[in-house]
């Protein structure tokens, strides 16, 4: 049997013994927190569990009343936190080491999965090592990119340095993208595999539209609603949207702007942006809805790893603008399914918003495209892919891939 980093296991090629696993998933942020980690987070765990694994999920606790789940086949195990500063509403794990240690000693788990690399992922990893069990990893978040919007661009090497050391002792980092996994090789990672995200089409659907909501808006048929779904903060890149509706709004006057979402900088872009609809945070098919309402979707971020809000919009059947990064450059044919601007270029993402909202025809049929691309990227064959990556730390892989981590395993006991 081929075993080849370019033979990706098949699920028939697993022996019966590995068909359910023990795992167990450690992370950071999980919903109701709403951020792209923990919302893909959750379909990871969910749909491993409906795949018949035994699922032991390990996070902070959110707040006084939260409560550990139970389940067949998944339980919570909820550790301290603290608040992460500029975001109240989220926290962040502490170290845990002995605590993790003494939890997998009585429920020896078959993989433990990290995907964050915080406090509490990084107290993962070494109680992980410390009782040889296999630990993959997920690279969700580029602090190379938030440092430098936060203005502490010189820690940008500490970062990666610390990222590197902790990725290369896990039997393999996932990764949402092949451009990821290039940019990641350069910098010394190892052992990247790419498994892509996945959006609910069923959810995120063009049939969500809403006319009452419009209504609630204030817009009507004639209006057009230039929207964007994401945390109101520095890092997303703000002030080029704000920009570039602005210049549409001087040739389409009844152009408004929708965010939807909330974050530290919601102060300042009411106060800037007074006629600009702002709608908060919105989940589940309350979200679809606002998505499936707007006209066009902007999404001018070039800090994240995927960006789940454009696979999330293309769903939608939204025609969508945005820089030729992350998800928007693996799967956007610029004028076919969406419209991109090369990264920095923001007159270049300004004039191709001001040809999308002028033109209902091309907007119409860059629609239907971006439909089509989602309808291939169901959950549940990405969940797959997952699972496969989970059975070969379990020991199905090549030896020689498993050998690095598995030496390096006690040097942080």
């Amino acid at each position: 049997m081929d075993m080849s980093e370019d033979a990706p296991l098949q699920v028939d090629e697993i022996p019966s013994a590995w068909r359910q696993l023990r795992i167990a998933f450690v992370t950071e942020t999980y919903p109701p927190e709403v951020n792209g980690v923990a919302t893909t987070t959750a379909q990871f765990v969910e749909g491993l569990h409906r795949r018949g694994h035994d699922l032991q999920l390990v996070r902070p606790r959110q707040d006084r009343i939260d409560a550990a789940g139970t389940e067949p086949r998944f339980h919570e195990v909820l550790m301290h936190g603290l608040p992460i500063p500029r975001y109240p509403n989220l926290r962040m794990g502490v170290p845990s080491k002995r605590a993790l240690v003494k939890l997998w000693k009585l429920r020896r788990p078959d993989v433990v999965h990290v995907a964050t690399e915080g406090p509490l992922g990084w107290s993962a990893l070494q109680a992980a090592q410390y009782l040889k069990l296999p630990v993959t990893s997920d690279f969700r978040t580029d602090f190379r990119a938030y440092s430098r919007h936060y203005g502490i661009g010189w820690l940008s090497r500490p970062i990666m340095g610390y990222l590197r050391k902790f990725h290369n002792q896990c039997a393999c980092t996932l990764v949402p993208t092949e451009l990821l996994q290039r940019e990641l090789t350069g910098a010394g990672f190892e052992r990247l595999r790419v498994v892509p995200r996945g959006v609910d089409t069923r959810q995120f659907s063009p049939a969500r539209r809403s006319a009452a909501l419009r209504q609630e808006w204030g817009v009507s048929d004639e209006d057009l609603v230039i929207g964007c779904v994401g945390r109101l903060a520095a890092e997303k890149n703000l002030g080029v949207l704000v920009d570039a509706w602005r210049a549409v709004q001087r040739v389409q006057p009844r152009a408004r702007l929708l965010l939807v979402g909330d974050g530290p900088l919601r102060p300042a872009l009411q106060a800037a942006c007074p006629d600009a609809l702002f709608a908060g945070v919105r989940r589940g098919l309350d979200l679809a809805a606002h998505y499936a309402s707007m006209d066009v979707f902007a999404f001018p971020s070039v800090t994240e790893t995927f960006g789940n809000v454009t696979i999330e919009a293309l769903a939608s059947g939204l025609p969508l603008v945005a820089f030729d990064h992350a998800a928007a450059a693996q799967l956007v044919r610029h004028g076919d399914n969406g419209c991109l601007a090369a990264v920095g270029d923001a007159a270049g993402f300004t004039a191709a918003l001001t040809v999308l909202a002028g033109d209902p025809g091309l907007r119409h049929r860059i629609a239907h495209a971006a439909r089509q691309t989602a309808s291939a990227l169901g959950w549940d064959d990405v969940v797959g892919r997952f699972e496969m990556q989970l059975a070969q730390a379990c020991g199905m892989g090549p030896a020689a891939e498993r050998a690095a981590p598995l030496a390096a395993m006690g040097s942080l006991a």
